[in-house]
């Protein structure tokens, strides 16, 4: 795991880069304002879903425990006949596997799941969310992009994550301070004739607050 400091007076802009998927714990170092699990997925995997037509890619937003996220996964994905395969178990398995994940680490009983194609330039604005942590992973198309922001001012220098490799993001909510000076957007893909596929989860505490 590499820990990439650079120094903004009073904000947490460190992002932690991890190989394996619990040192995504290094979000709660102080300073570290997101962590990336990098990761690539398997070329016969991503050419499957890249090959995908865009009505077959699954659309979802819903309030769940961790441990259902699987079967209405499997769920959706029948209502969008996206094809059975072993891609398409390895596609749900992995989802449900960031759900877990995620929970755990945000000690959380609930989440907000988000699974949607994306055509447009969605979110195309610099922001930090108002969440106490978001994950997001983009597994088809461009991932998100992020900079470091001085006095709310967009990035100088944007990267983008990539594809298949989830990034947890500070929000607006986190406990802790300083505040955090990573902000991050959606890539503008309007026009492309680009479709992304992104999953993004937020802690829920209290299922009654979501609803």
């Amino acid at each position: 795991m590499t820990f990439v400091r650079e120094v903004v007076r009073d904000a947490a802009v460190g992002v932690a880069v991890a190989d394996r998927p619990e040192d995504l714990v290094a979000i709660r170092k102080p300073g570290c304002a997101a962590a990336i699990w990098r990761r690539q997925a398997a070329p016969a995997f991503q050419s499957w879903l890249d090959a995908l037509p865009s009505t077959q890619l699954p659309r979802l937003r819903a309030t769940l425990r961790p441990e259902d996220v699987s079967d209405a996964l499997s769920q959706l994905f029948d209502r969008a006949r996206t094809p059975k395969c072993a891609e398409r178990v390895q596609l749900i398995d992995d989802m449900a596997a960031l759900a877990h994940l995620f929970a755990d680490l945000m000690q959380a009983r609930y989440l907000q799941v988000r699974l949607e194609p994306v055509k447009t330039n969605a979110c195309r604005k610099f922001h930090v969310d108002a969440v106490m942590a978001r994950l997001i992973c983009t597994y088809r198309g461009t991932g998100t992009q992020y900079g470091i922001s001085k006095k709310g001012d967009d990035p100088l220098r944007v990267f983008t994550v990539p594809t298949g490799s989830p990034i947890l993001l500070r929000g607006t909510l986190w406990p802790d301070s300083p505040r955090s000076g990573l902000l991050h957007r959606s890539p503008p893909i309007e026009g492309s004739e680009e479709t992304r596929l992104v999953l993004v989860l937020d802690p829920v505490f209290d299922r009654e607050d979501a609803l």
